[in-house]
């Protein structure tokens, strides 16, 4: 995120680069990037003779390259934005001649989404020096709550952990899938108030009882009734909750509880740091390490590859997801 402010703030003072190579799994800040750019750099009256839009599929670089060498008319400089350029993936090297000597007055976008170029090769090394290199990396799992927080608070708004944690189990790590829901939430949540678990589960869908957080949670503190009665929810909902995804939820907690064990010093600021987790979740591990010793974890973390590999209808052809995650809580919590 500090780079992408980086890369704004150098376009608001004036330093416009030639090229912008932006590349990366994760689309969404390649699209905020571009859409800055396409709003911000010509006036309205300037774009219609010197902004244009190309698309991968339609273009060969050749065609990139000519209307990148084109004048701009009435105007400072031009702006060609190129979206979907991963689709040139086979041609896209050629651009290299292009990028040695950039046209000074045209400003050159290139999303290249979910891939990335060759660091070795004479593309990357020629649009770093001319222009901006920028990889949007997917973030982790557990730095997508804190992603969350960060934006909710740039627009004056706060949510709670656990209504950011629900947040991210039940649409993932998708930052533009997340972002709409938190748009959404912005017209409906009066600013500087706090989006809480309720907000969520009103204007969202998402339950705030049946969700994986709180399934991770009871069966940290052996509340075996809780526990059971959220699985019952999920066999009836199997849409909604799909087991894979429990699983994968599972399996990332416990070996968090497993590396909890092995902490010599386990004050809430060092197991925040080391788990990459927010404080306000580390009593959520100890309380699981309480009554799960690291061999039982061990244990744990070995039945949920099973029930992965079930999942999978490897050996349980004909189980239903309910029961597997119901034998799989047996086997946990007995």
């Amino acid at each position: 995120m500090d780079e992408v402010k980086q890369i704004v703030t150098d376009i608001k003072n004036g330093n416009i680069k030639p090229i912008y190579f932006l590349m990366g799994e994760e689309s969404y800040y390649i699209d905020k990037i571009t859409e800055y750019i396409d709003r911000n750099v010509l006036a309205e009256e300037e774009k219609g003779f010197n902004q244009m839009v190309l698309y991968g599929r339609d273009v060969t670089i050749d065609d990139i390259v000519s209307n990148a060498k084109r004048y701009p008319m009435m105007a400072e400089r031009q702006v060609v934005i190129i979206k979907e350029a991963q689709d040139l993936s086979r041609t896209i090297e050629k651009l290299a001649d292009y990028a040695e000597h950039p046209q000074p007055t045209t400003v050159l976008v290139i999303c290249y989404k979910y891939k990335k170029i060759d660091k070795r090769k004479k593309l990357y090394k020629t649009v770093a020096k001319s222009g901006v290199i920028y990889e949007s990396k997917k973030l982790y799992e557990n730095q997508v709550s804190d992603w969350i927080r960060k934006v909710l608070a740039g627009a004056k708004y706060s949510i709670e952990p656990k209504a950011a944690q629900m947040l991210v189990e039940f649409l993932g790590t998708d930052l533009n899938k997340i972002n709409n829901e938190l748009e959404k939430l912005k017209l409906i949540v009066p600013q500087e108030n706090q989006i809480t678990a309720d907000t969520i589960e009103e204007n969202i869908g998402i339950s705030k009882e049946f969700n994986n957080f709180e399934l991770r949670k009871a069966i940290g503190v052996r509340n075996v009734i809780k526990a059971h009665r959220i699985i019952n929810y999920f066999a009836q909902n199997p849409k909604d909750n799909p087991l894979v995804m429990t699983i994968s939820l599972l399996y990332s907690y416990f070996s968090q509880v497993l590396q909890y064990h092995g902490l010599s010093d386990k004050s809430q600021r060092n197991v925040a740091a080391t788990l990459k987790i927010n404080p306000y979740f580390v009593s959520d591990y100890s309380d699981a390490a309480r009554n799960y010793p690291m061999k039982k974890v061990s244990q744990i973390i070995a039945l949920l590859r099973e029930a992965d590999v079930k999942s999978k209808g490897v050996g349980a052809t004909n189980l239903p997801p309910g029961d597997i995650l119901k034998e799989l809580l047996v086997k946990i919590m007995g």
